[in-house]
């Protein structure tokens, strides 16, 4: 799978790059300071400071490297791979390039900048771990546009099924078709947030009735089944339950799809930015110590 080969990419290549990185970082900061305070005005601070600001510099060519389809630098699954490992070290040395040092200062914004920067790219990870896979599982051989091409084909068998029972099961029907929320605002998406709502009965006063995970609609017909003047109607009010559970399973399968692309997009829209920041940040962190060294 594509996260097994990143994570193990050539042998884990680069998770030994990471661990010795990390080592050699704990053996710097472990040396002796003499009469000074550990921190990044040491000699060791600033030996850890400049491999850490030149691995955000190197971490952020990521981006580049996967537009450049004819660089010859390197695969972009190495790249990849490289970026993941290196990024978790670079929590390790920048935090002893501190000296565990903070305070309400520009220095401790980019540190801070930083582990977000780490964090959303460590969920960035899991869900490139886990969603492919769980996409692939919920789509079971359809695309989205095959799923929504289901949906209407049910969609208009329910209408035509109702159409033969009590006008109130068709208006209650046909109301919870054409109310049927999928996807919606970027909330909405991400938890997968159901507002659908269906027509409960012909009373103006009654007025709409939530229908979320289409299963208002689905008591609400199979309550009339006892109540069927007709045989024929009883027969037609169990087939419309029975497409009515369909689209439901159909419905939840939509929604997943939905809701698992919107967390593979979303990271993106937080680890850029936060990304951006850092780099501002970092060079104003930079400036300011050559300023005051």
């Amino acid at each position: 799978m594509m996260h097994q080969s990143l994570l193990r990419f050539r042998g884990a290549r680069y998770f030994w790059w990471a661990l010795a990185l990390t080592s050699l970082a704990l053996l710097v900061y472990a040396t002796p300071v003499g009469w000074r305070p550990r921190g990044g005005g040491t000699w060791q601070g600033y030996t850890l400071g400049t491999v850490g600001a030149a691995l955000v510099v190197w971490l952020t060519l990521l981006g580049i490297r996967k537009r450049r389809y004819g660089s010859t630098l390197g695969s972009v699954q190495g790249w990849t791979s490289a970026h993941v490992m290196l990024g978790l070290s670079l929590a390790v040395v920048v935090t002893l390039h501190t000296g565990f040092q903070f305070g309400w200062n520009v220095h401790t914004l980019a540190y801070v900048f930083m582990m977000l920067v780490i964090a959303s790219g460590v969920l960035g990870l899991v869900l490139y771990m886990s969603a492919p896979r769980q996409l692939s599982e919920n789509a079971a051989g359809q695309s989205r546009q095959e799923m929504f091409g289901e949906l209407l084909a049910i969609d208009g068998a329910a209408r035509d099924l109702a159409r033969k029972c009590d006008p109130t099961v068709a208006l209650a029907v046909t109301s919870s078709i054409e109310r049927t929320a999928v996807g919606g605002g970027a909330l909405s998406q991400l938890f997968g947030t159901d507002r659908s709502l269906f027509q409960p009965s012909g009373a103006a006063v009654a007025g709409l009735a939530s229908n979320a995970d289409n299963q208002s609609v689905i008591d609400f017909v199979a309550a009339r089944v006892p109540r069927a003047a007709k045989r024929i109607e009883a027969e037609s009010l169990h087939e419309l339950v029975a497409l009515l559970c369909r689209r439901q399973a159909l419905l939840r399968r939509i929604r997943r799809d939905i809701r698992l692309q919107a967390w593979l997009k979303i990271w993106l829209y937080v680890h850029i930015p936060m990304t951006v920041g850092l780099l501002a940040a970092l060079s104003v962190h930079v400036l300011a110590t050559f300023m005051y060294w």
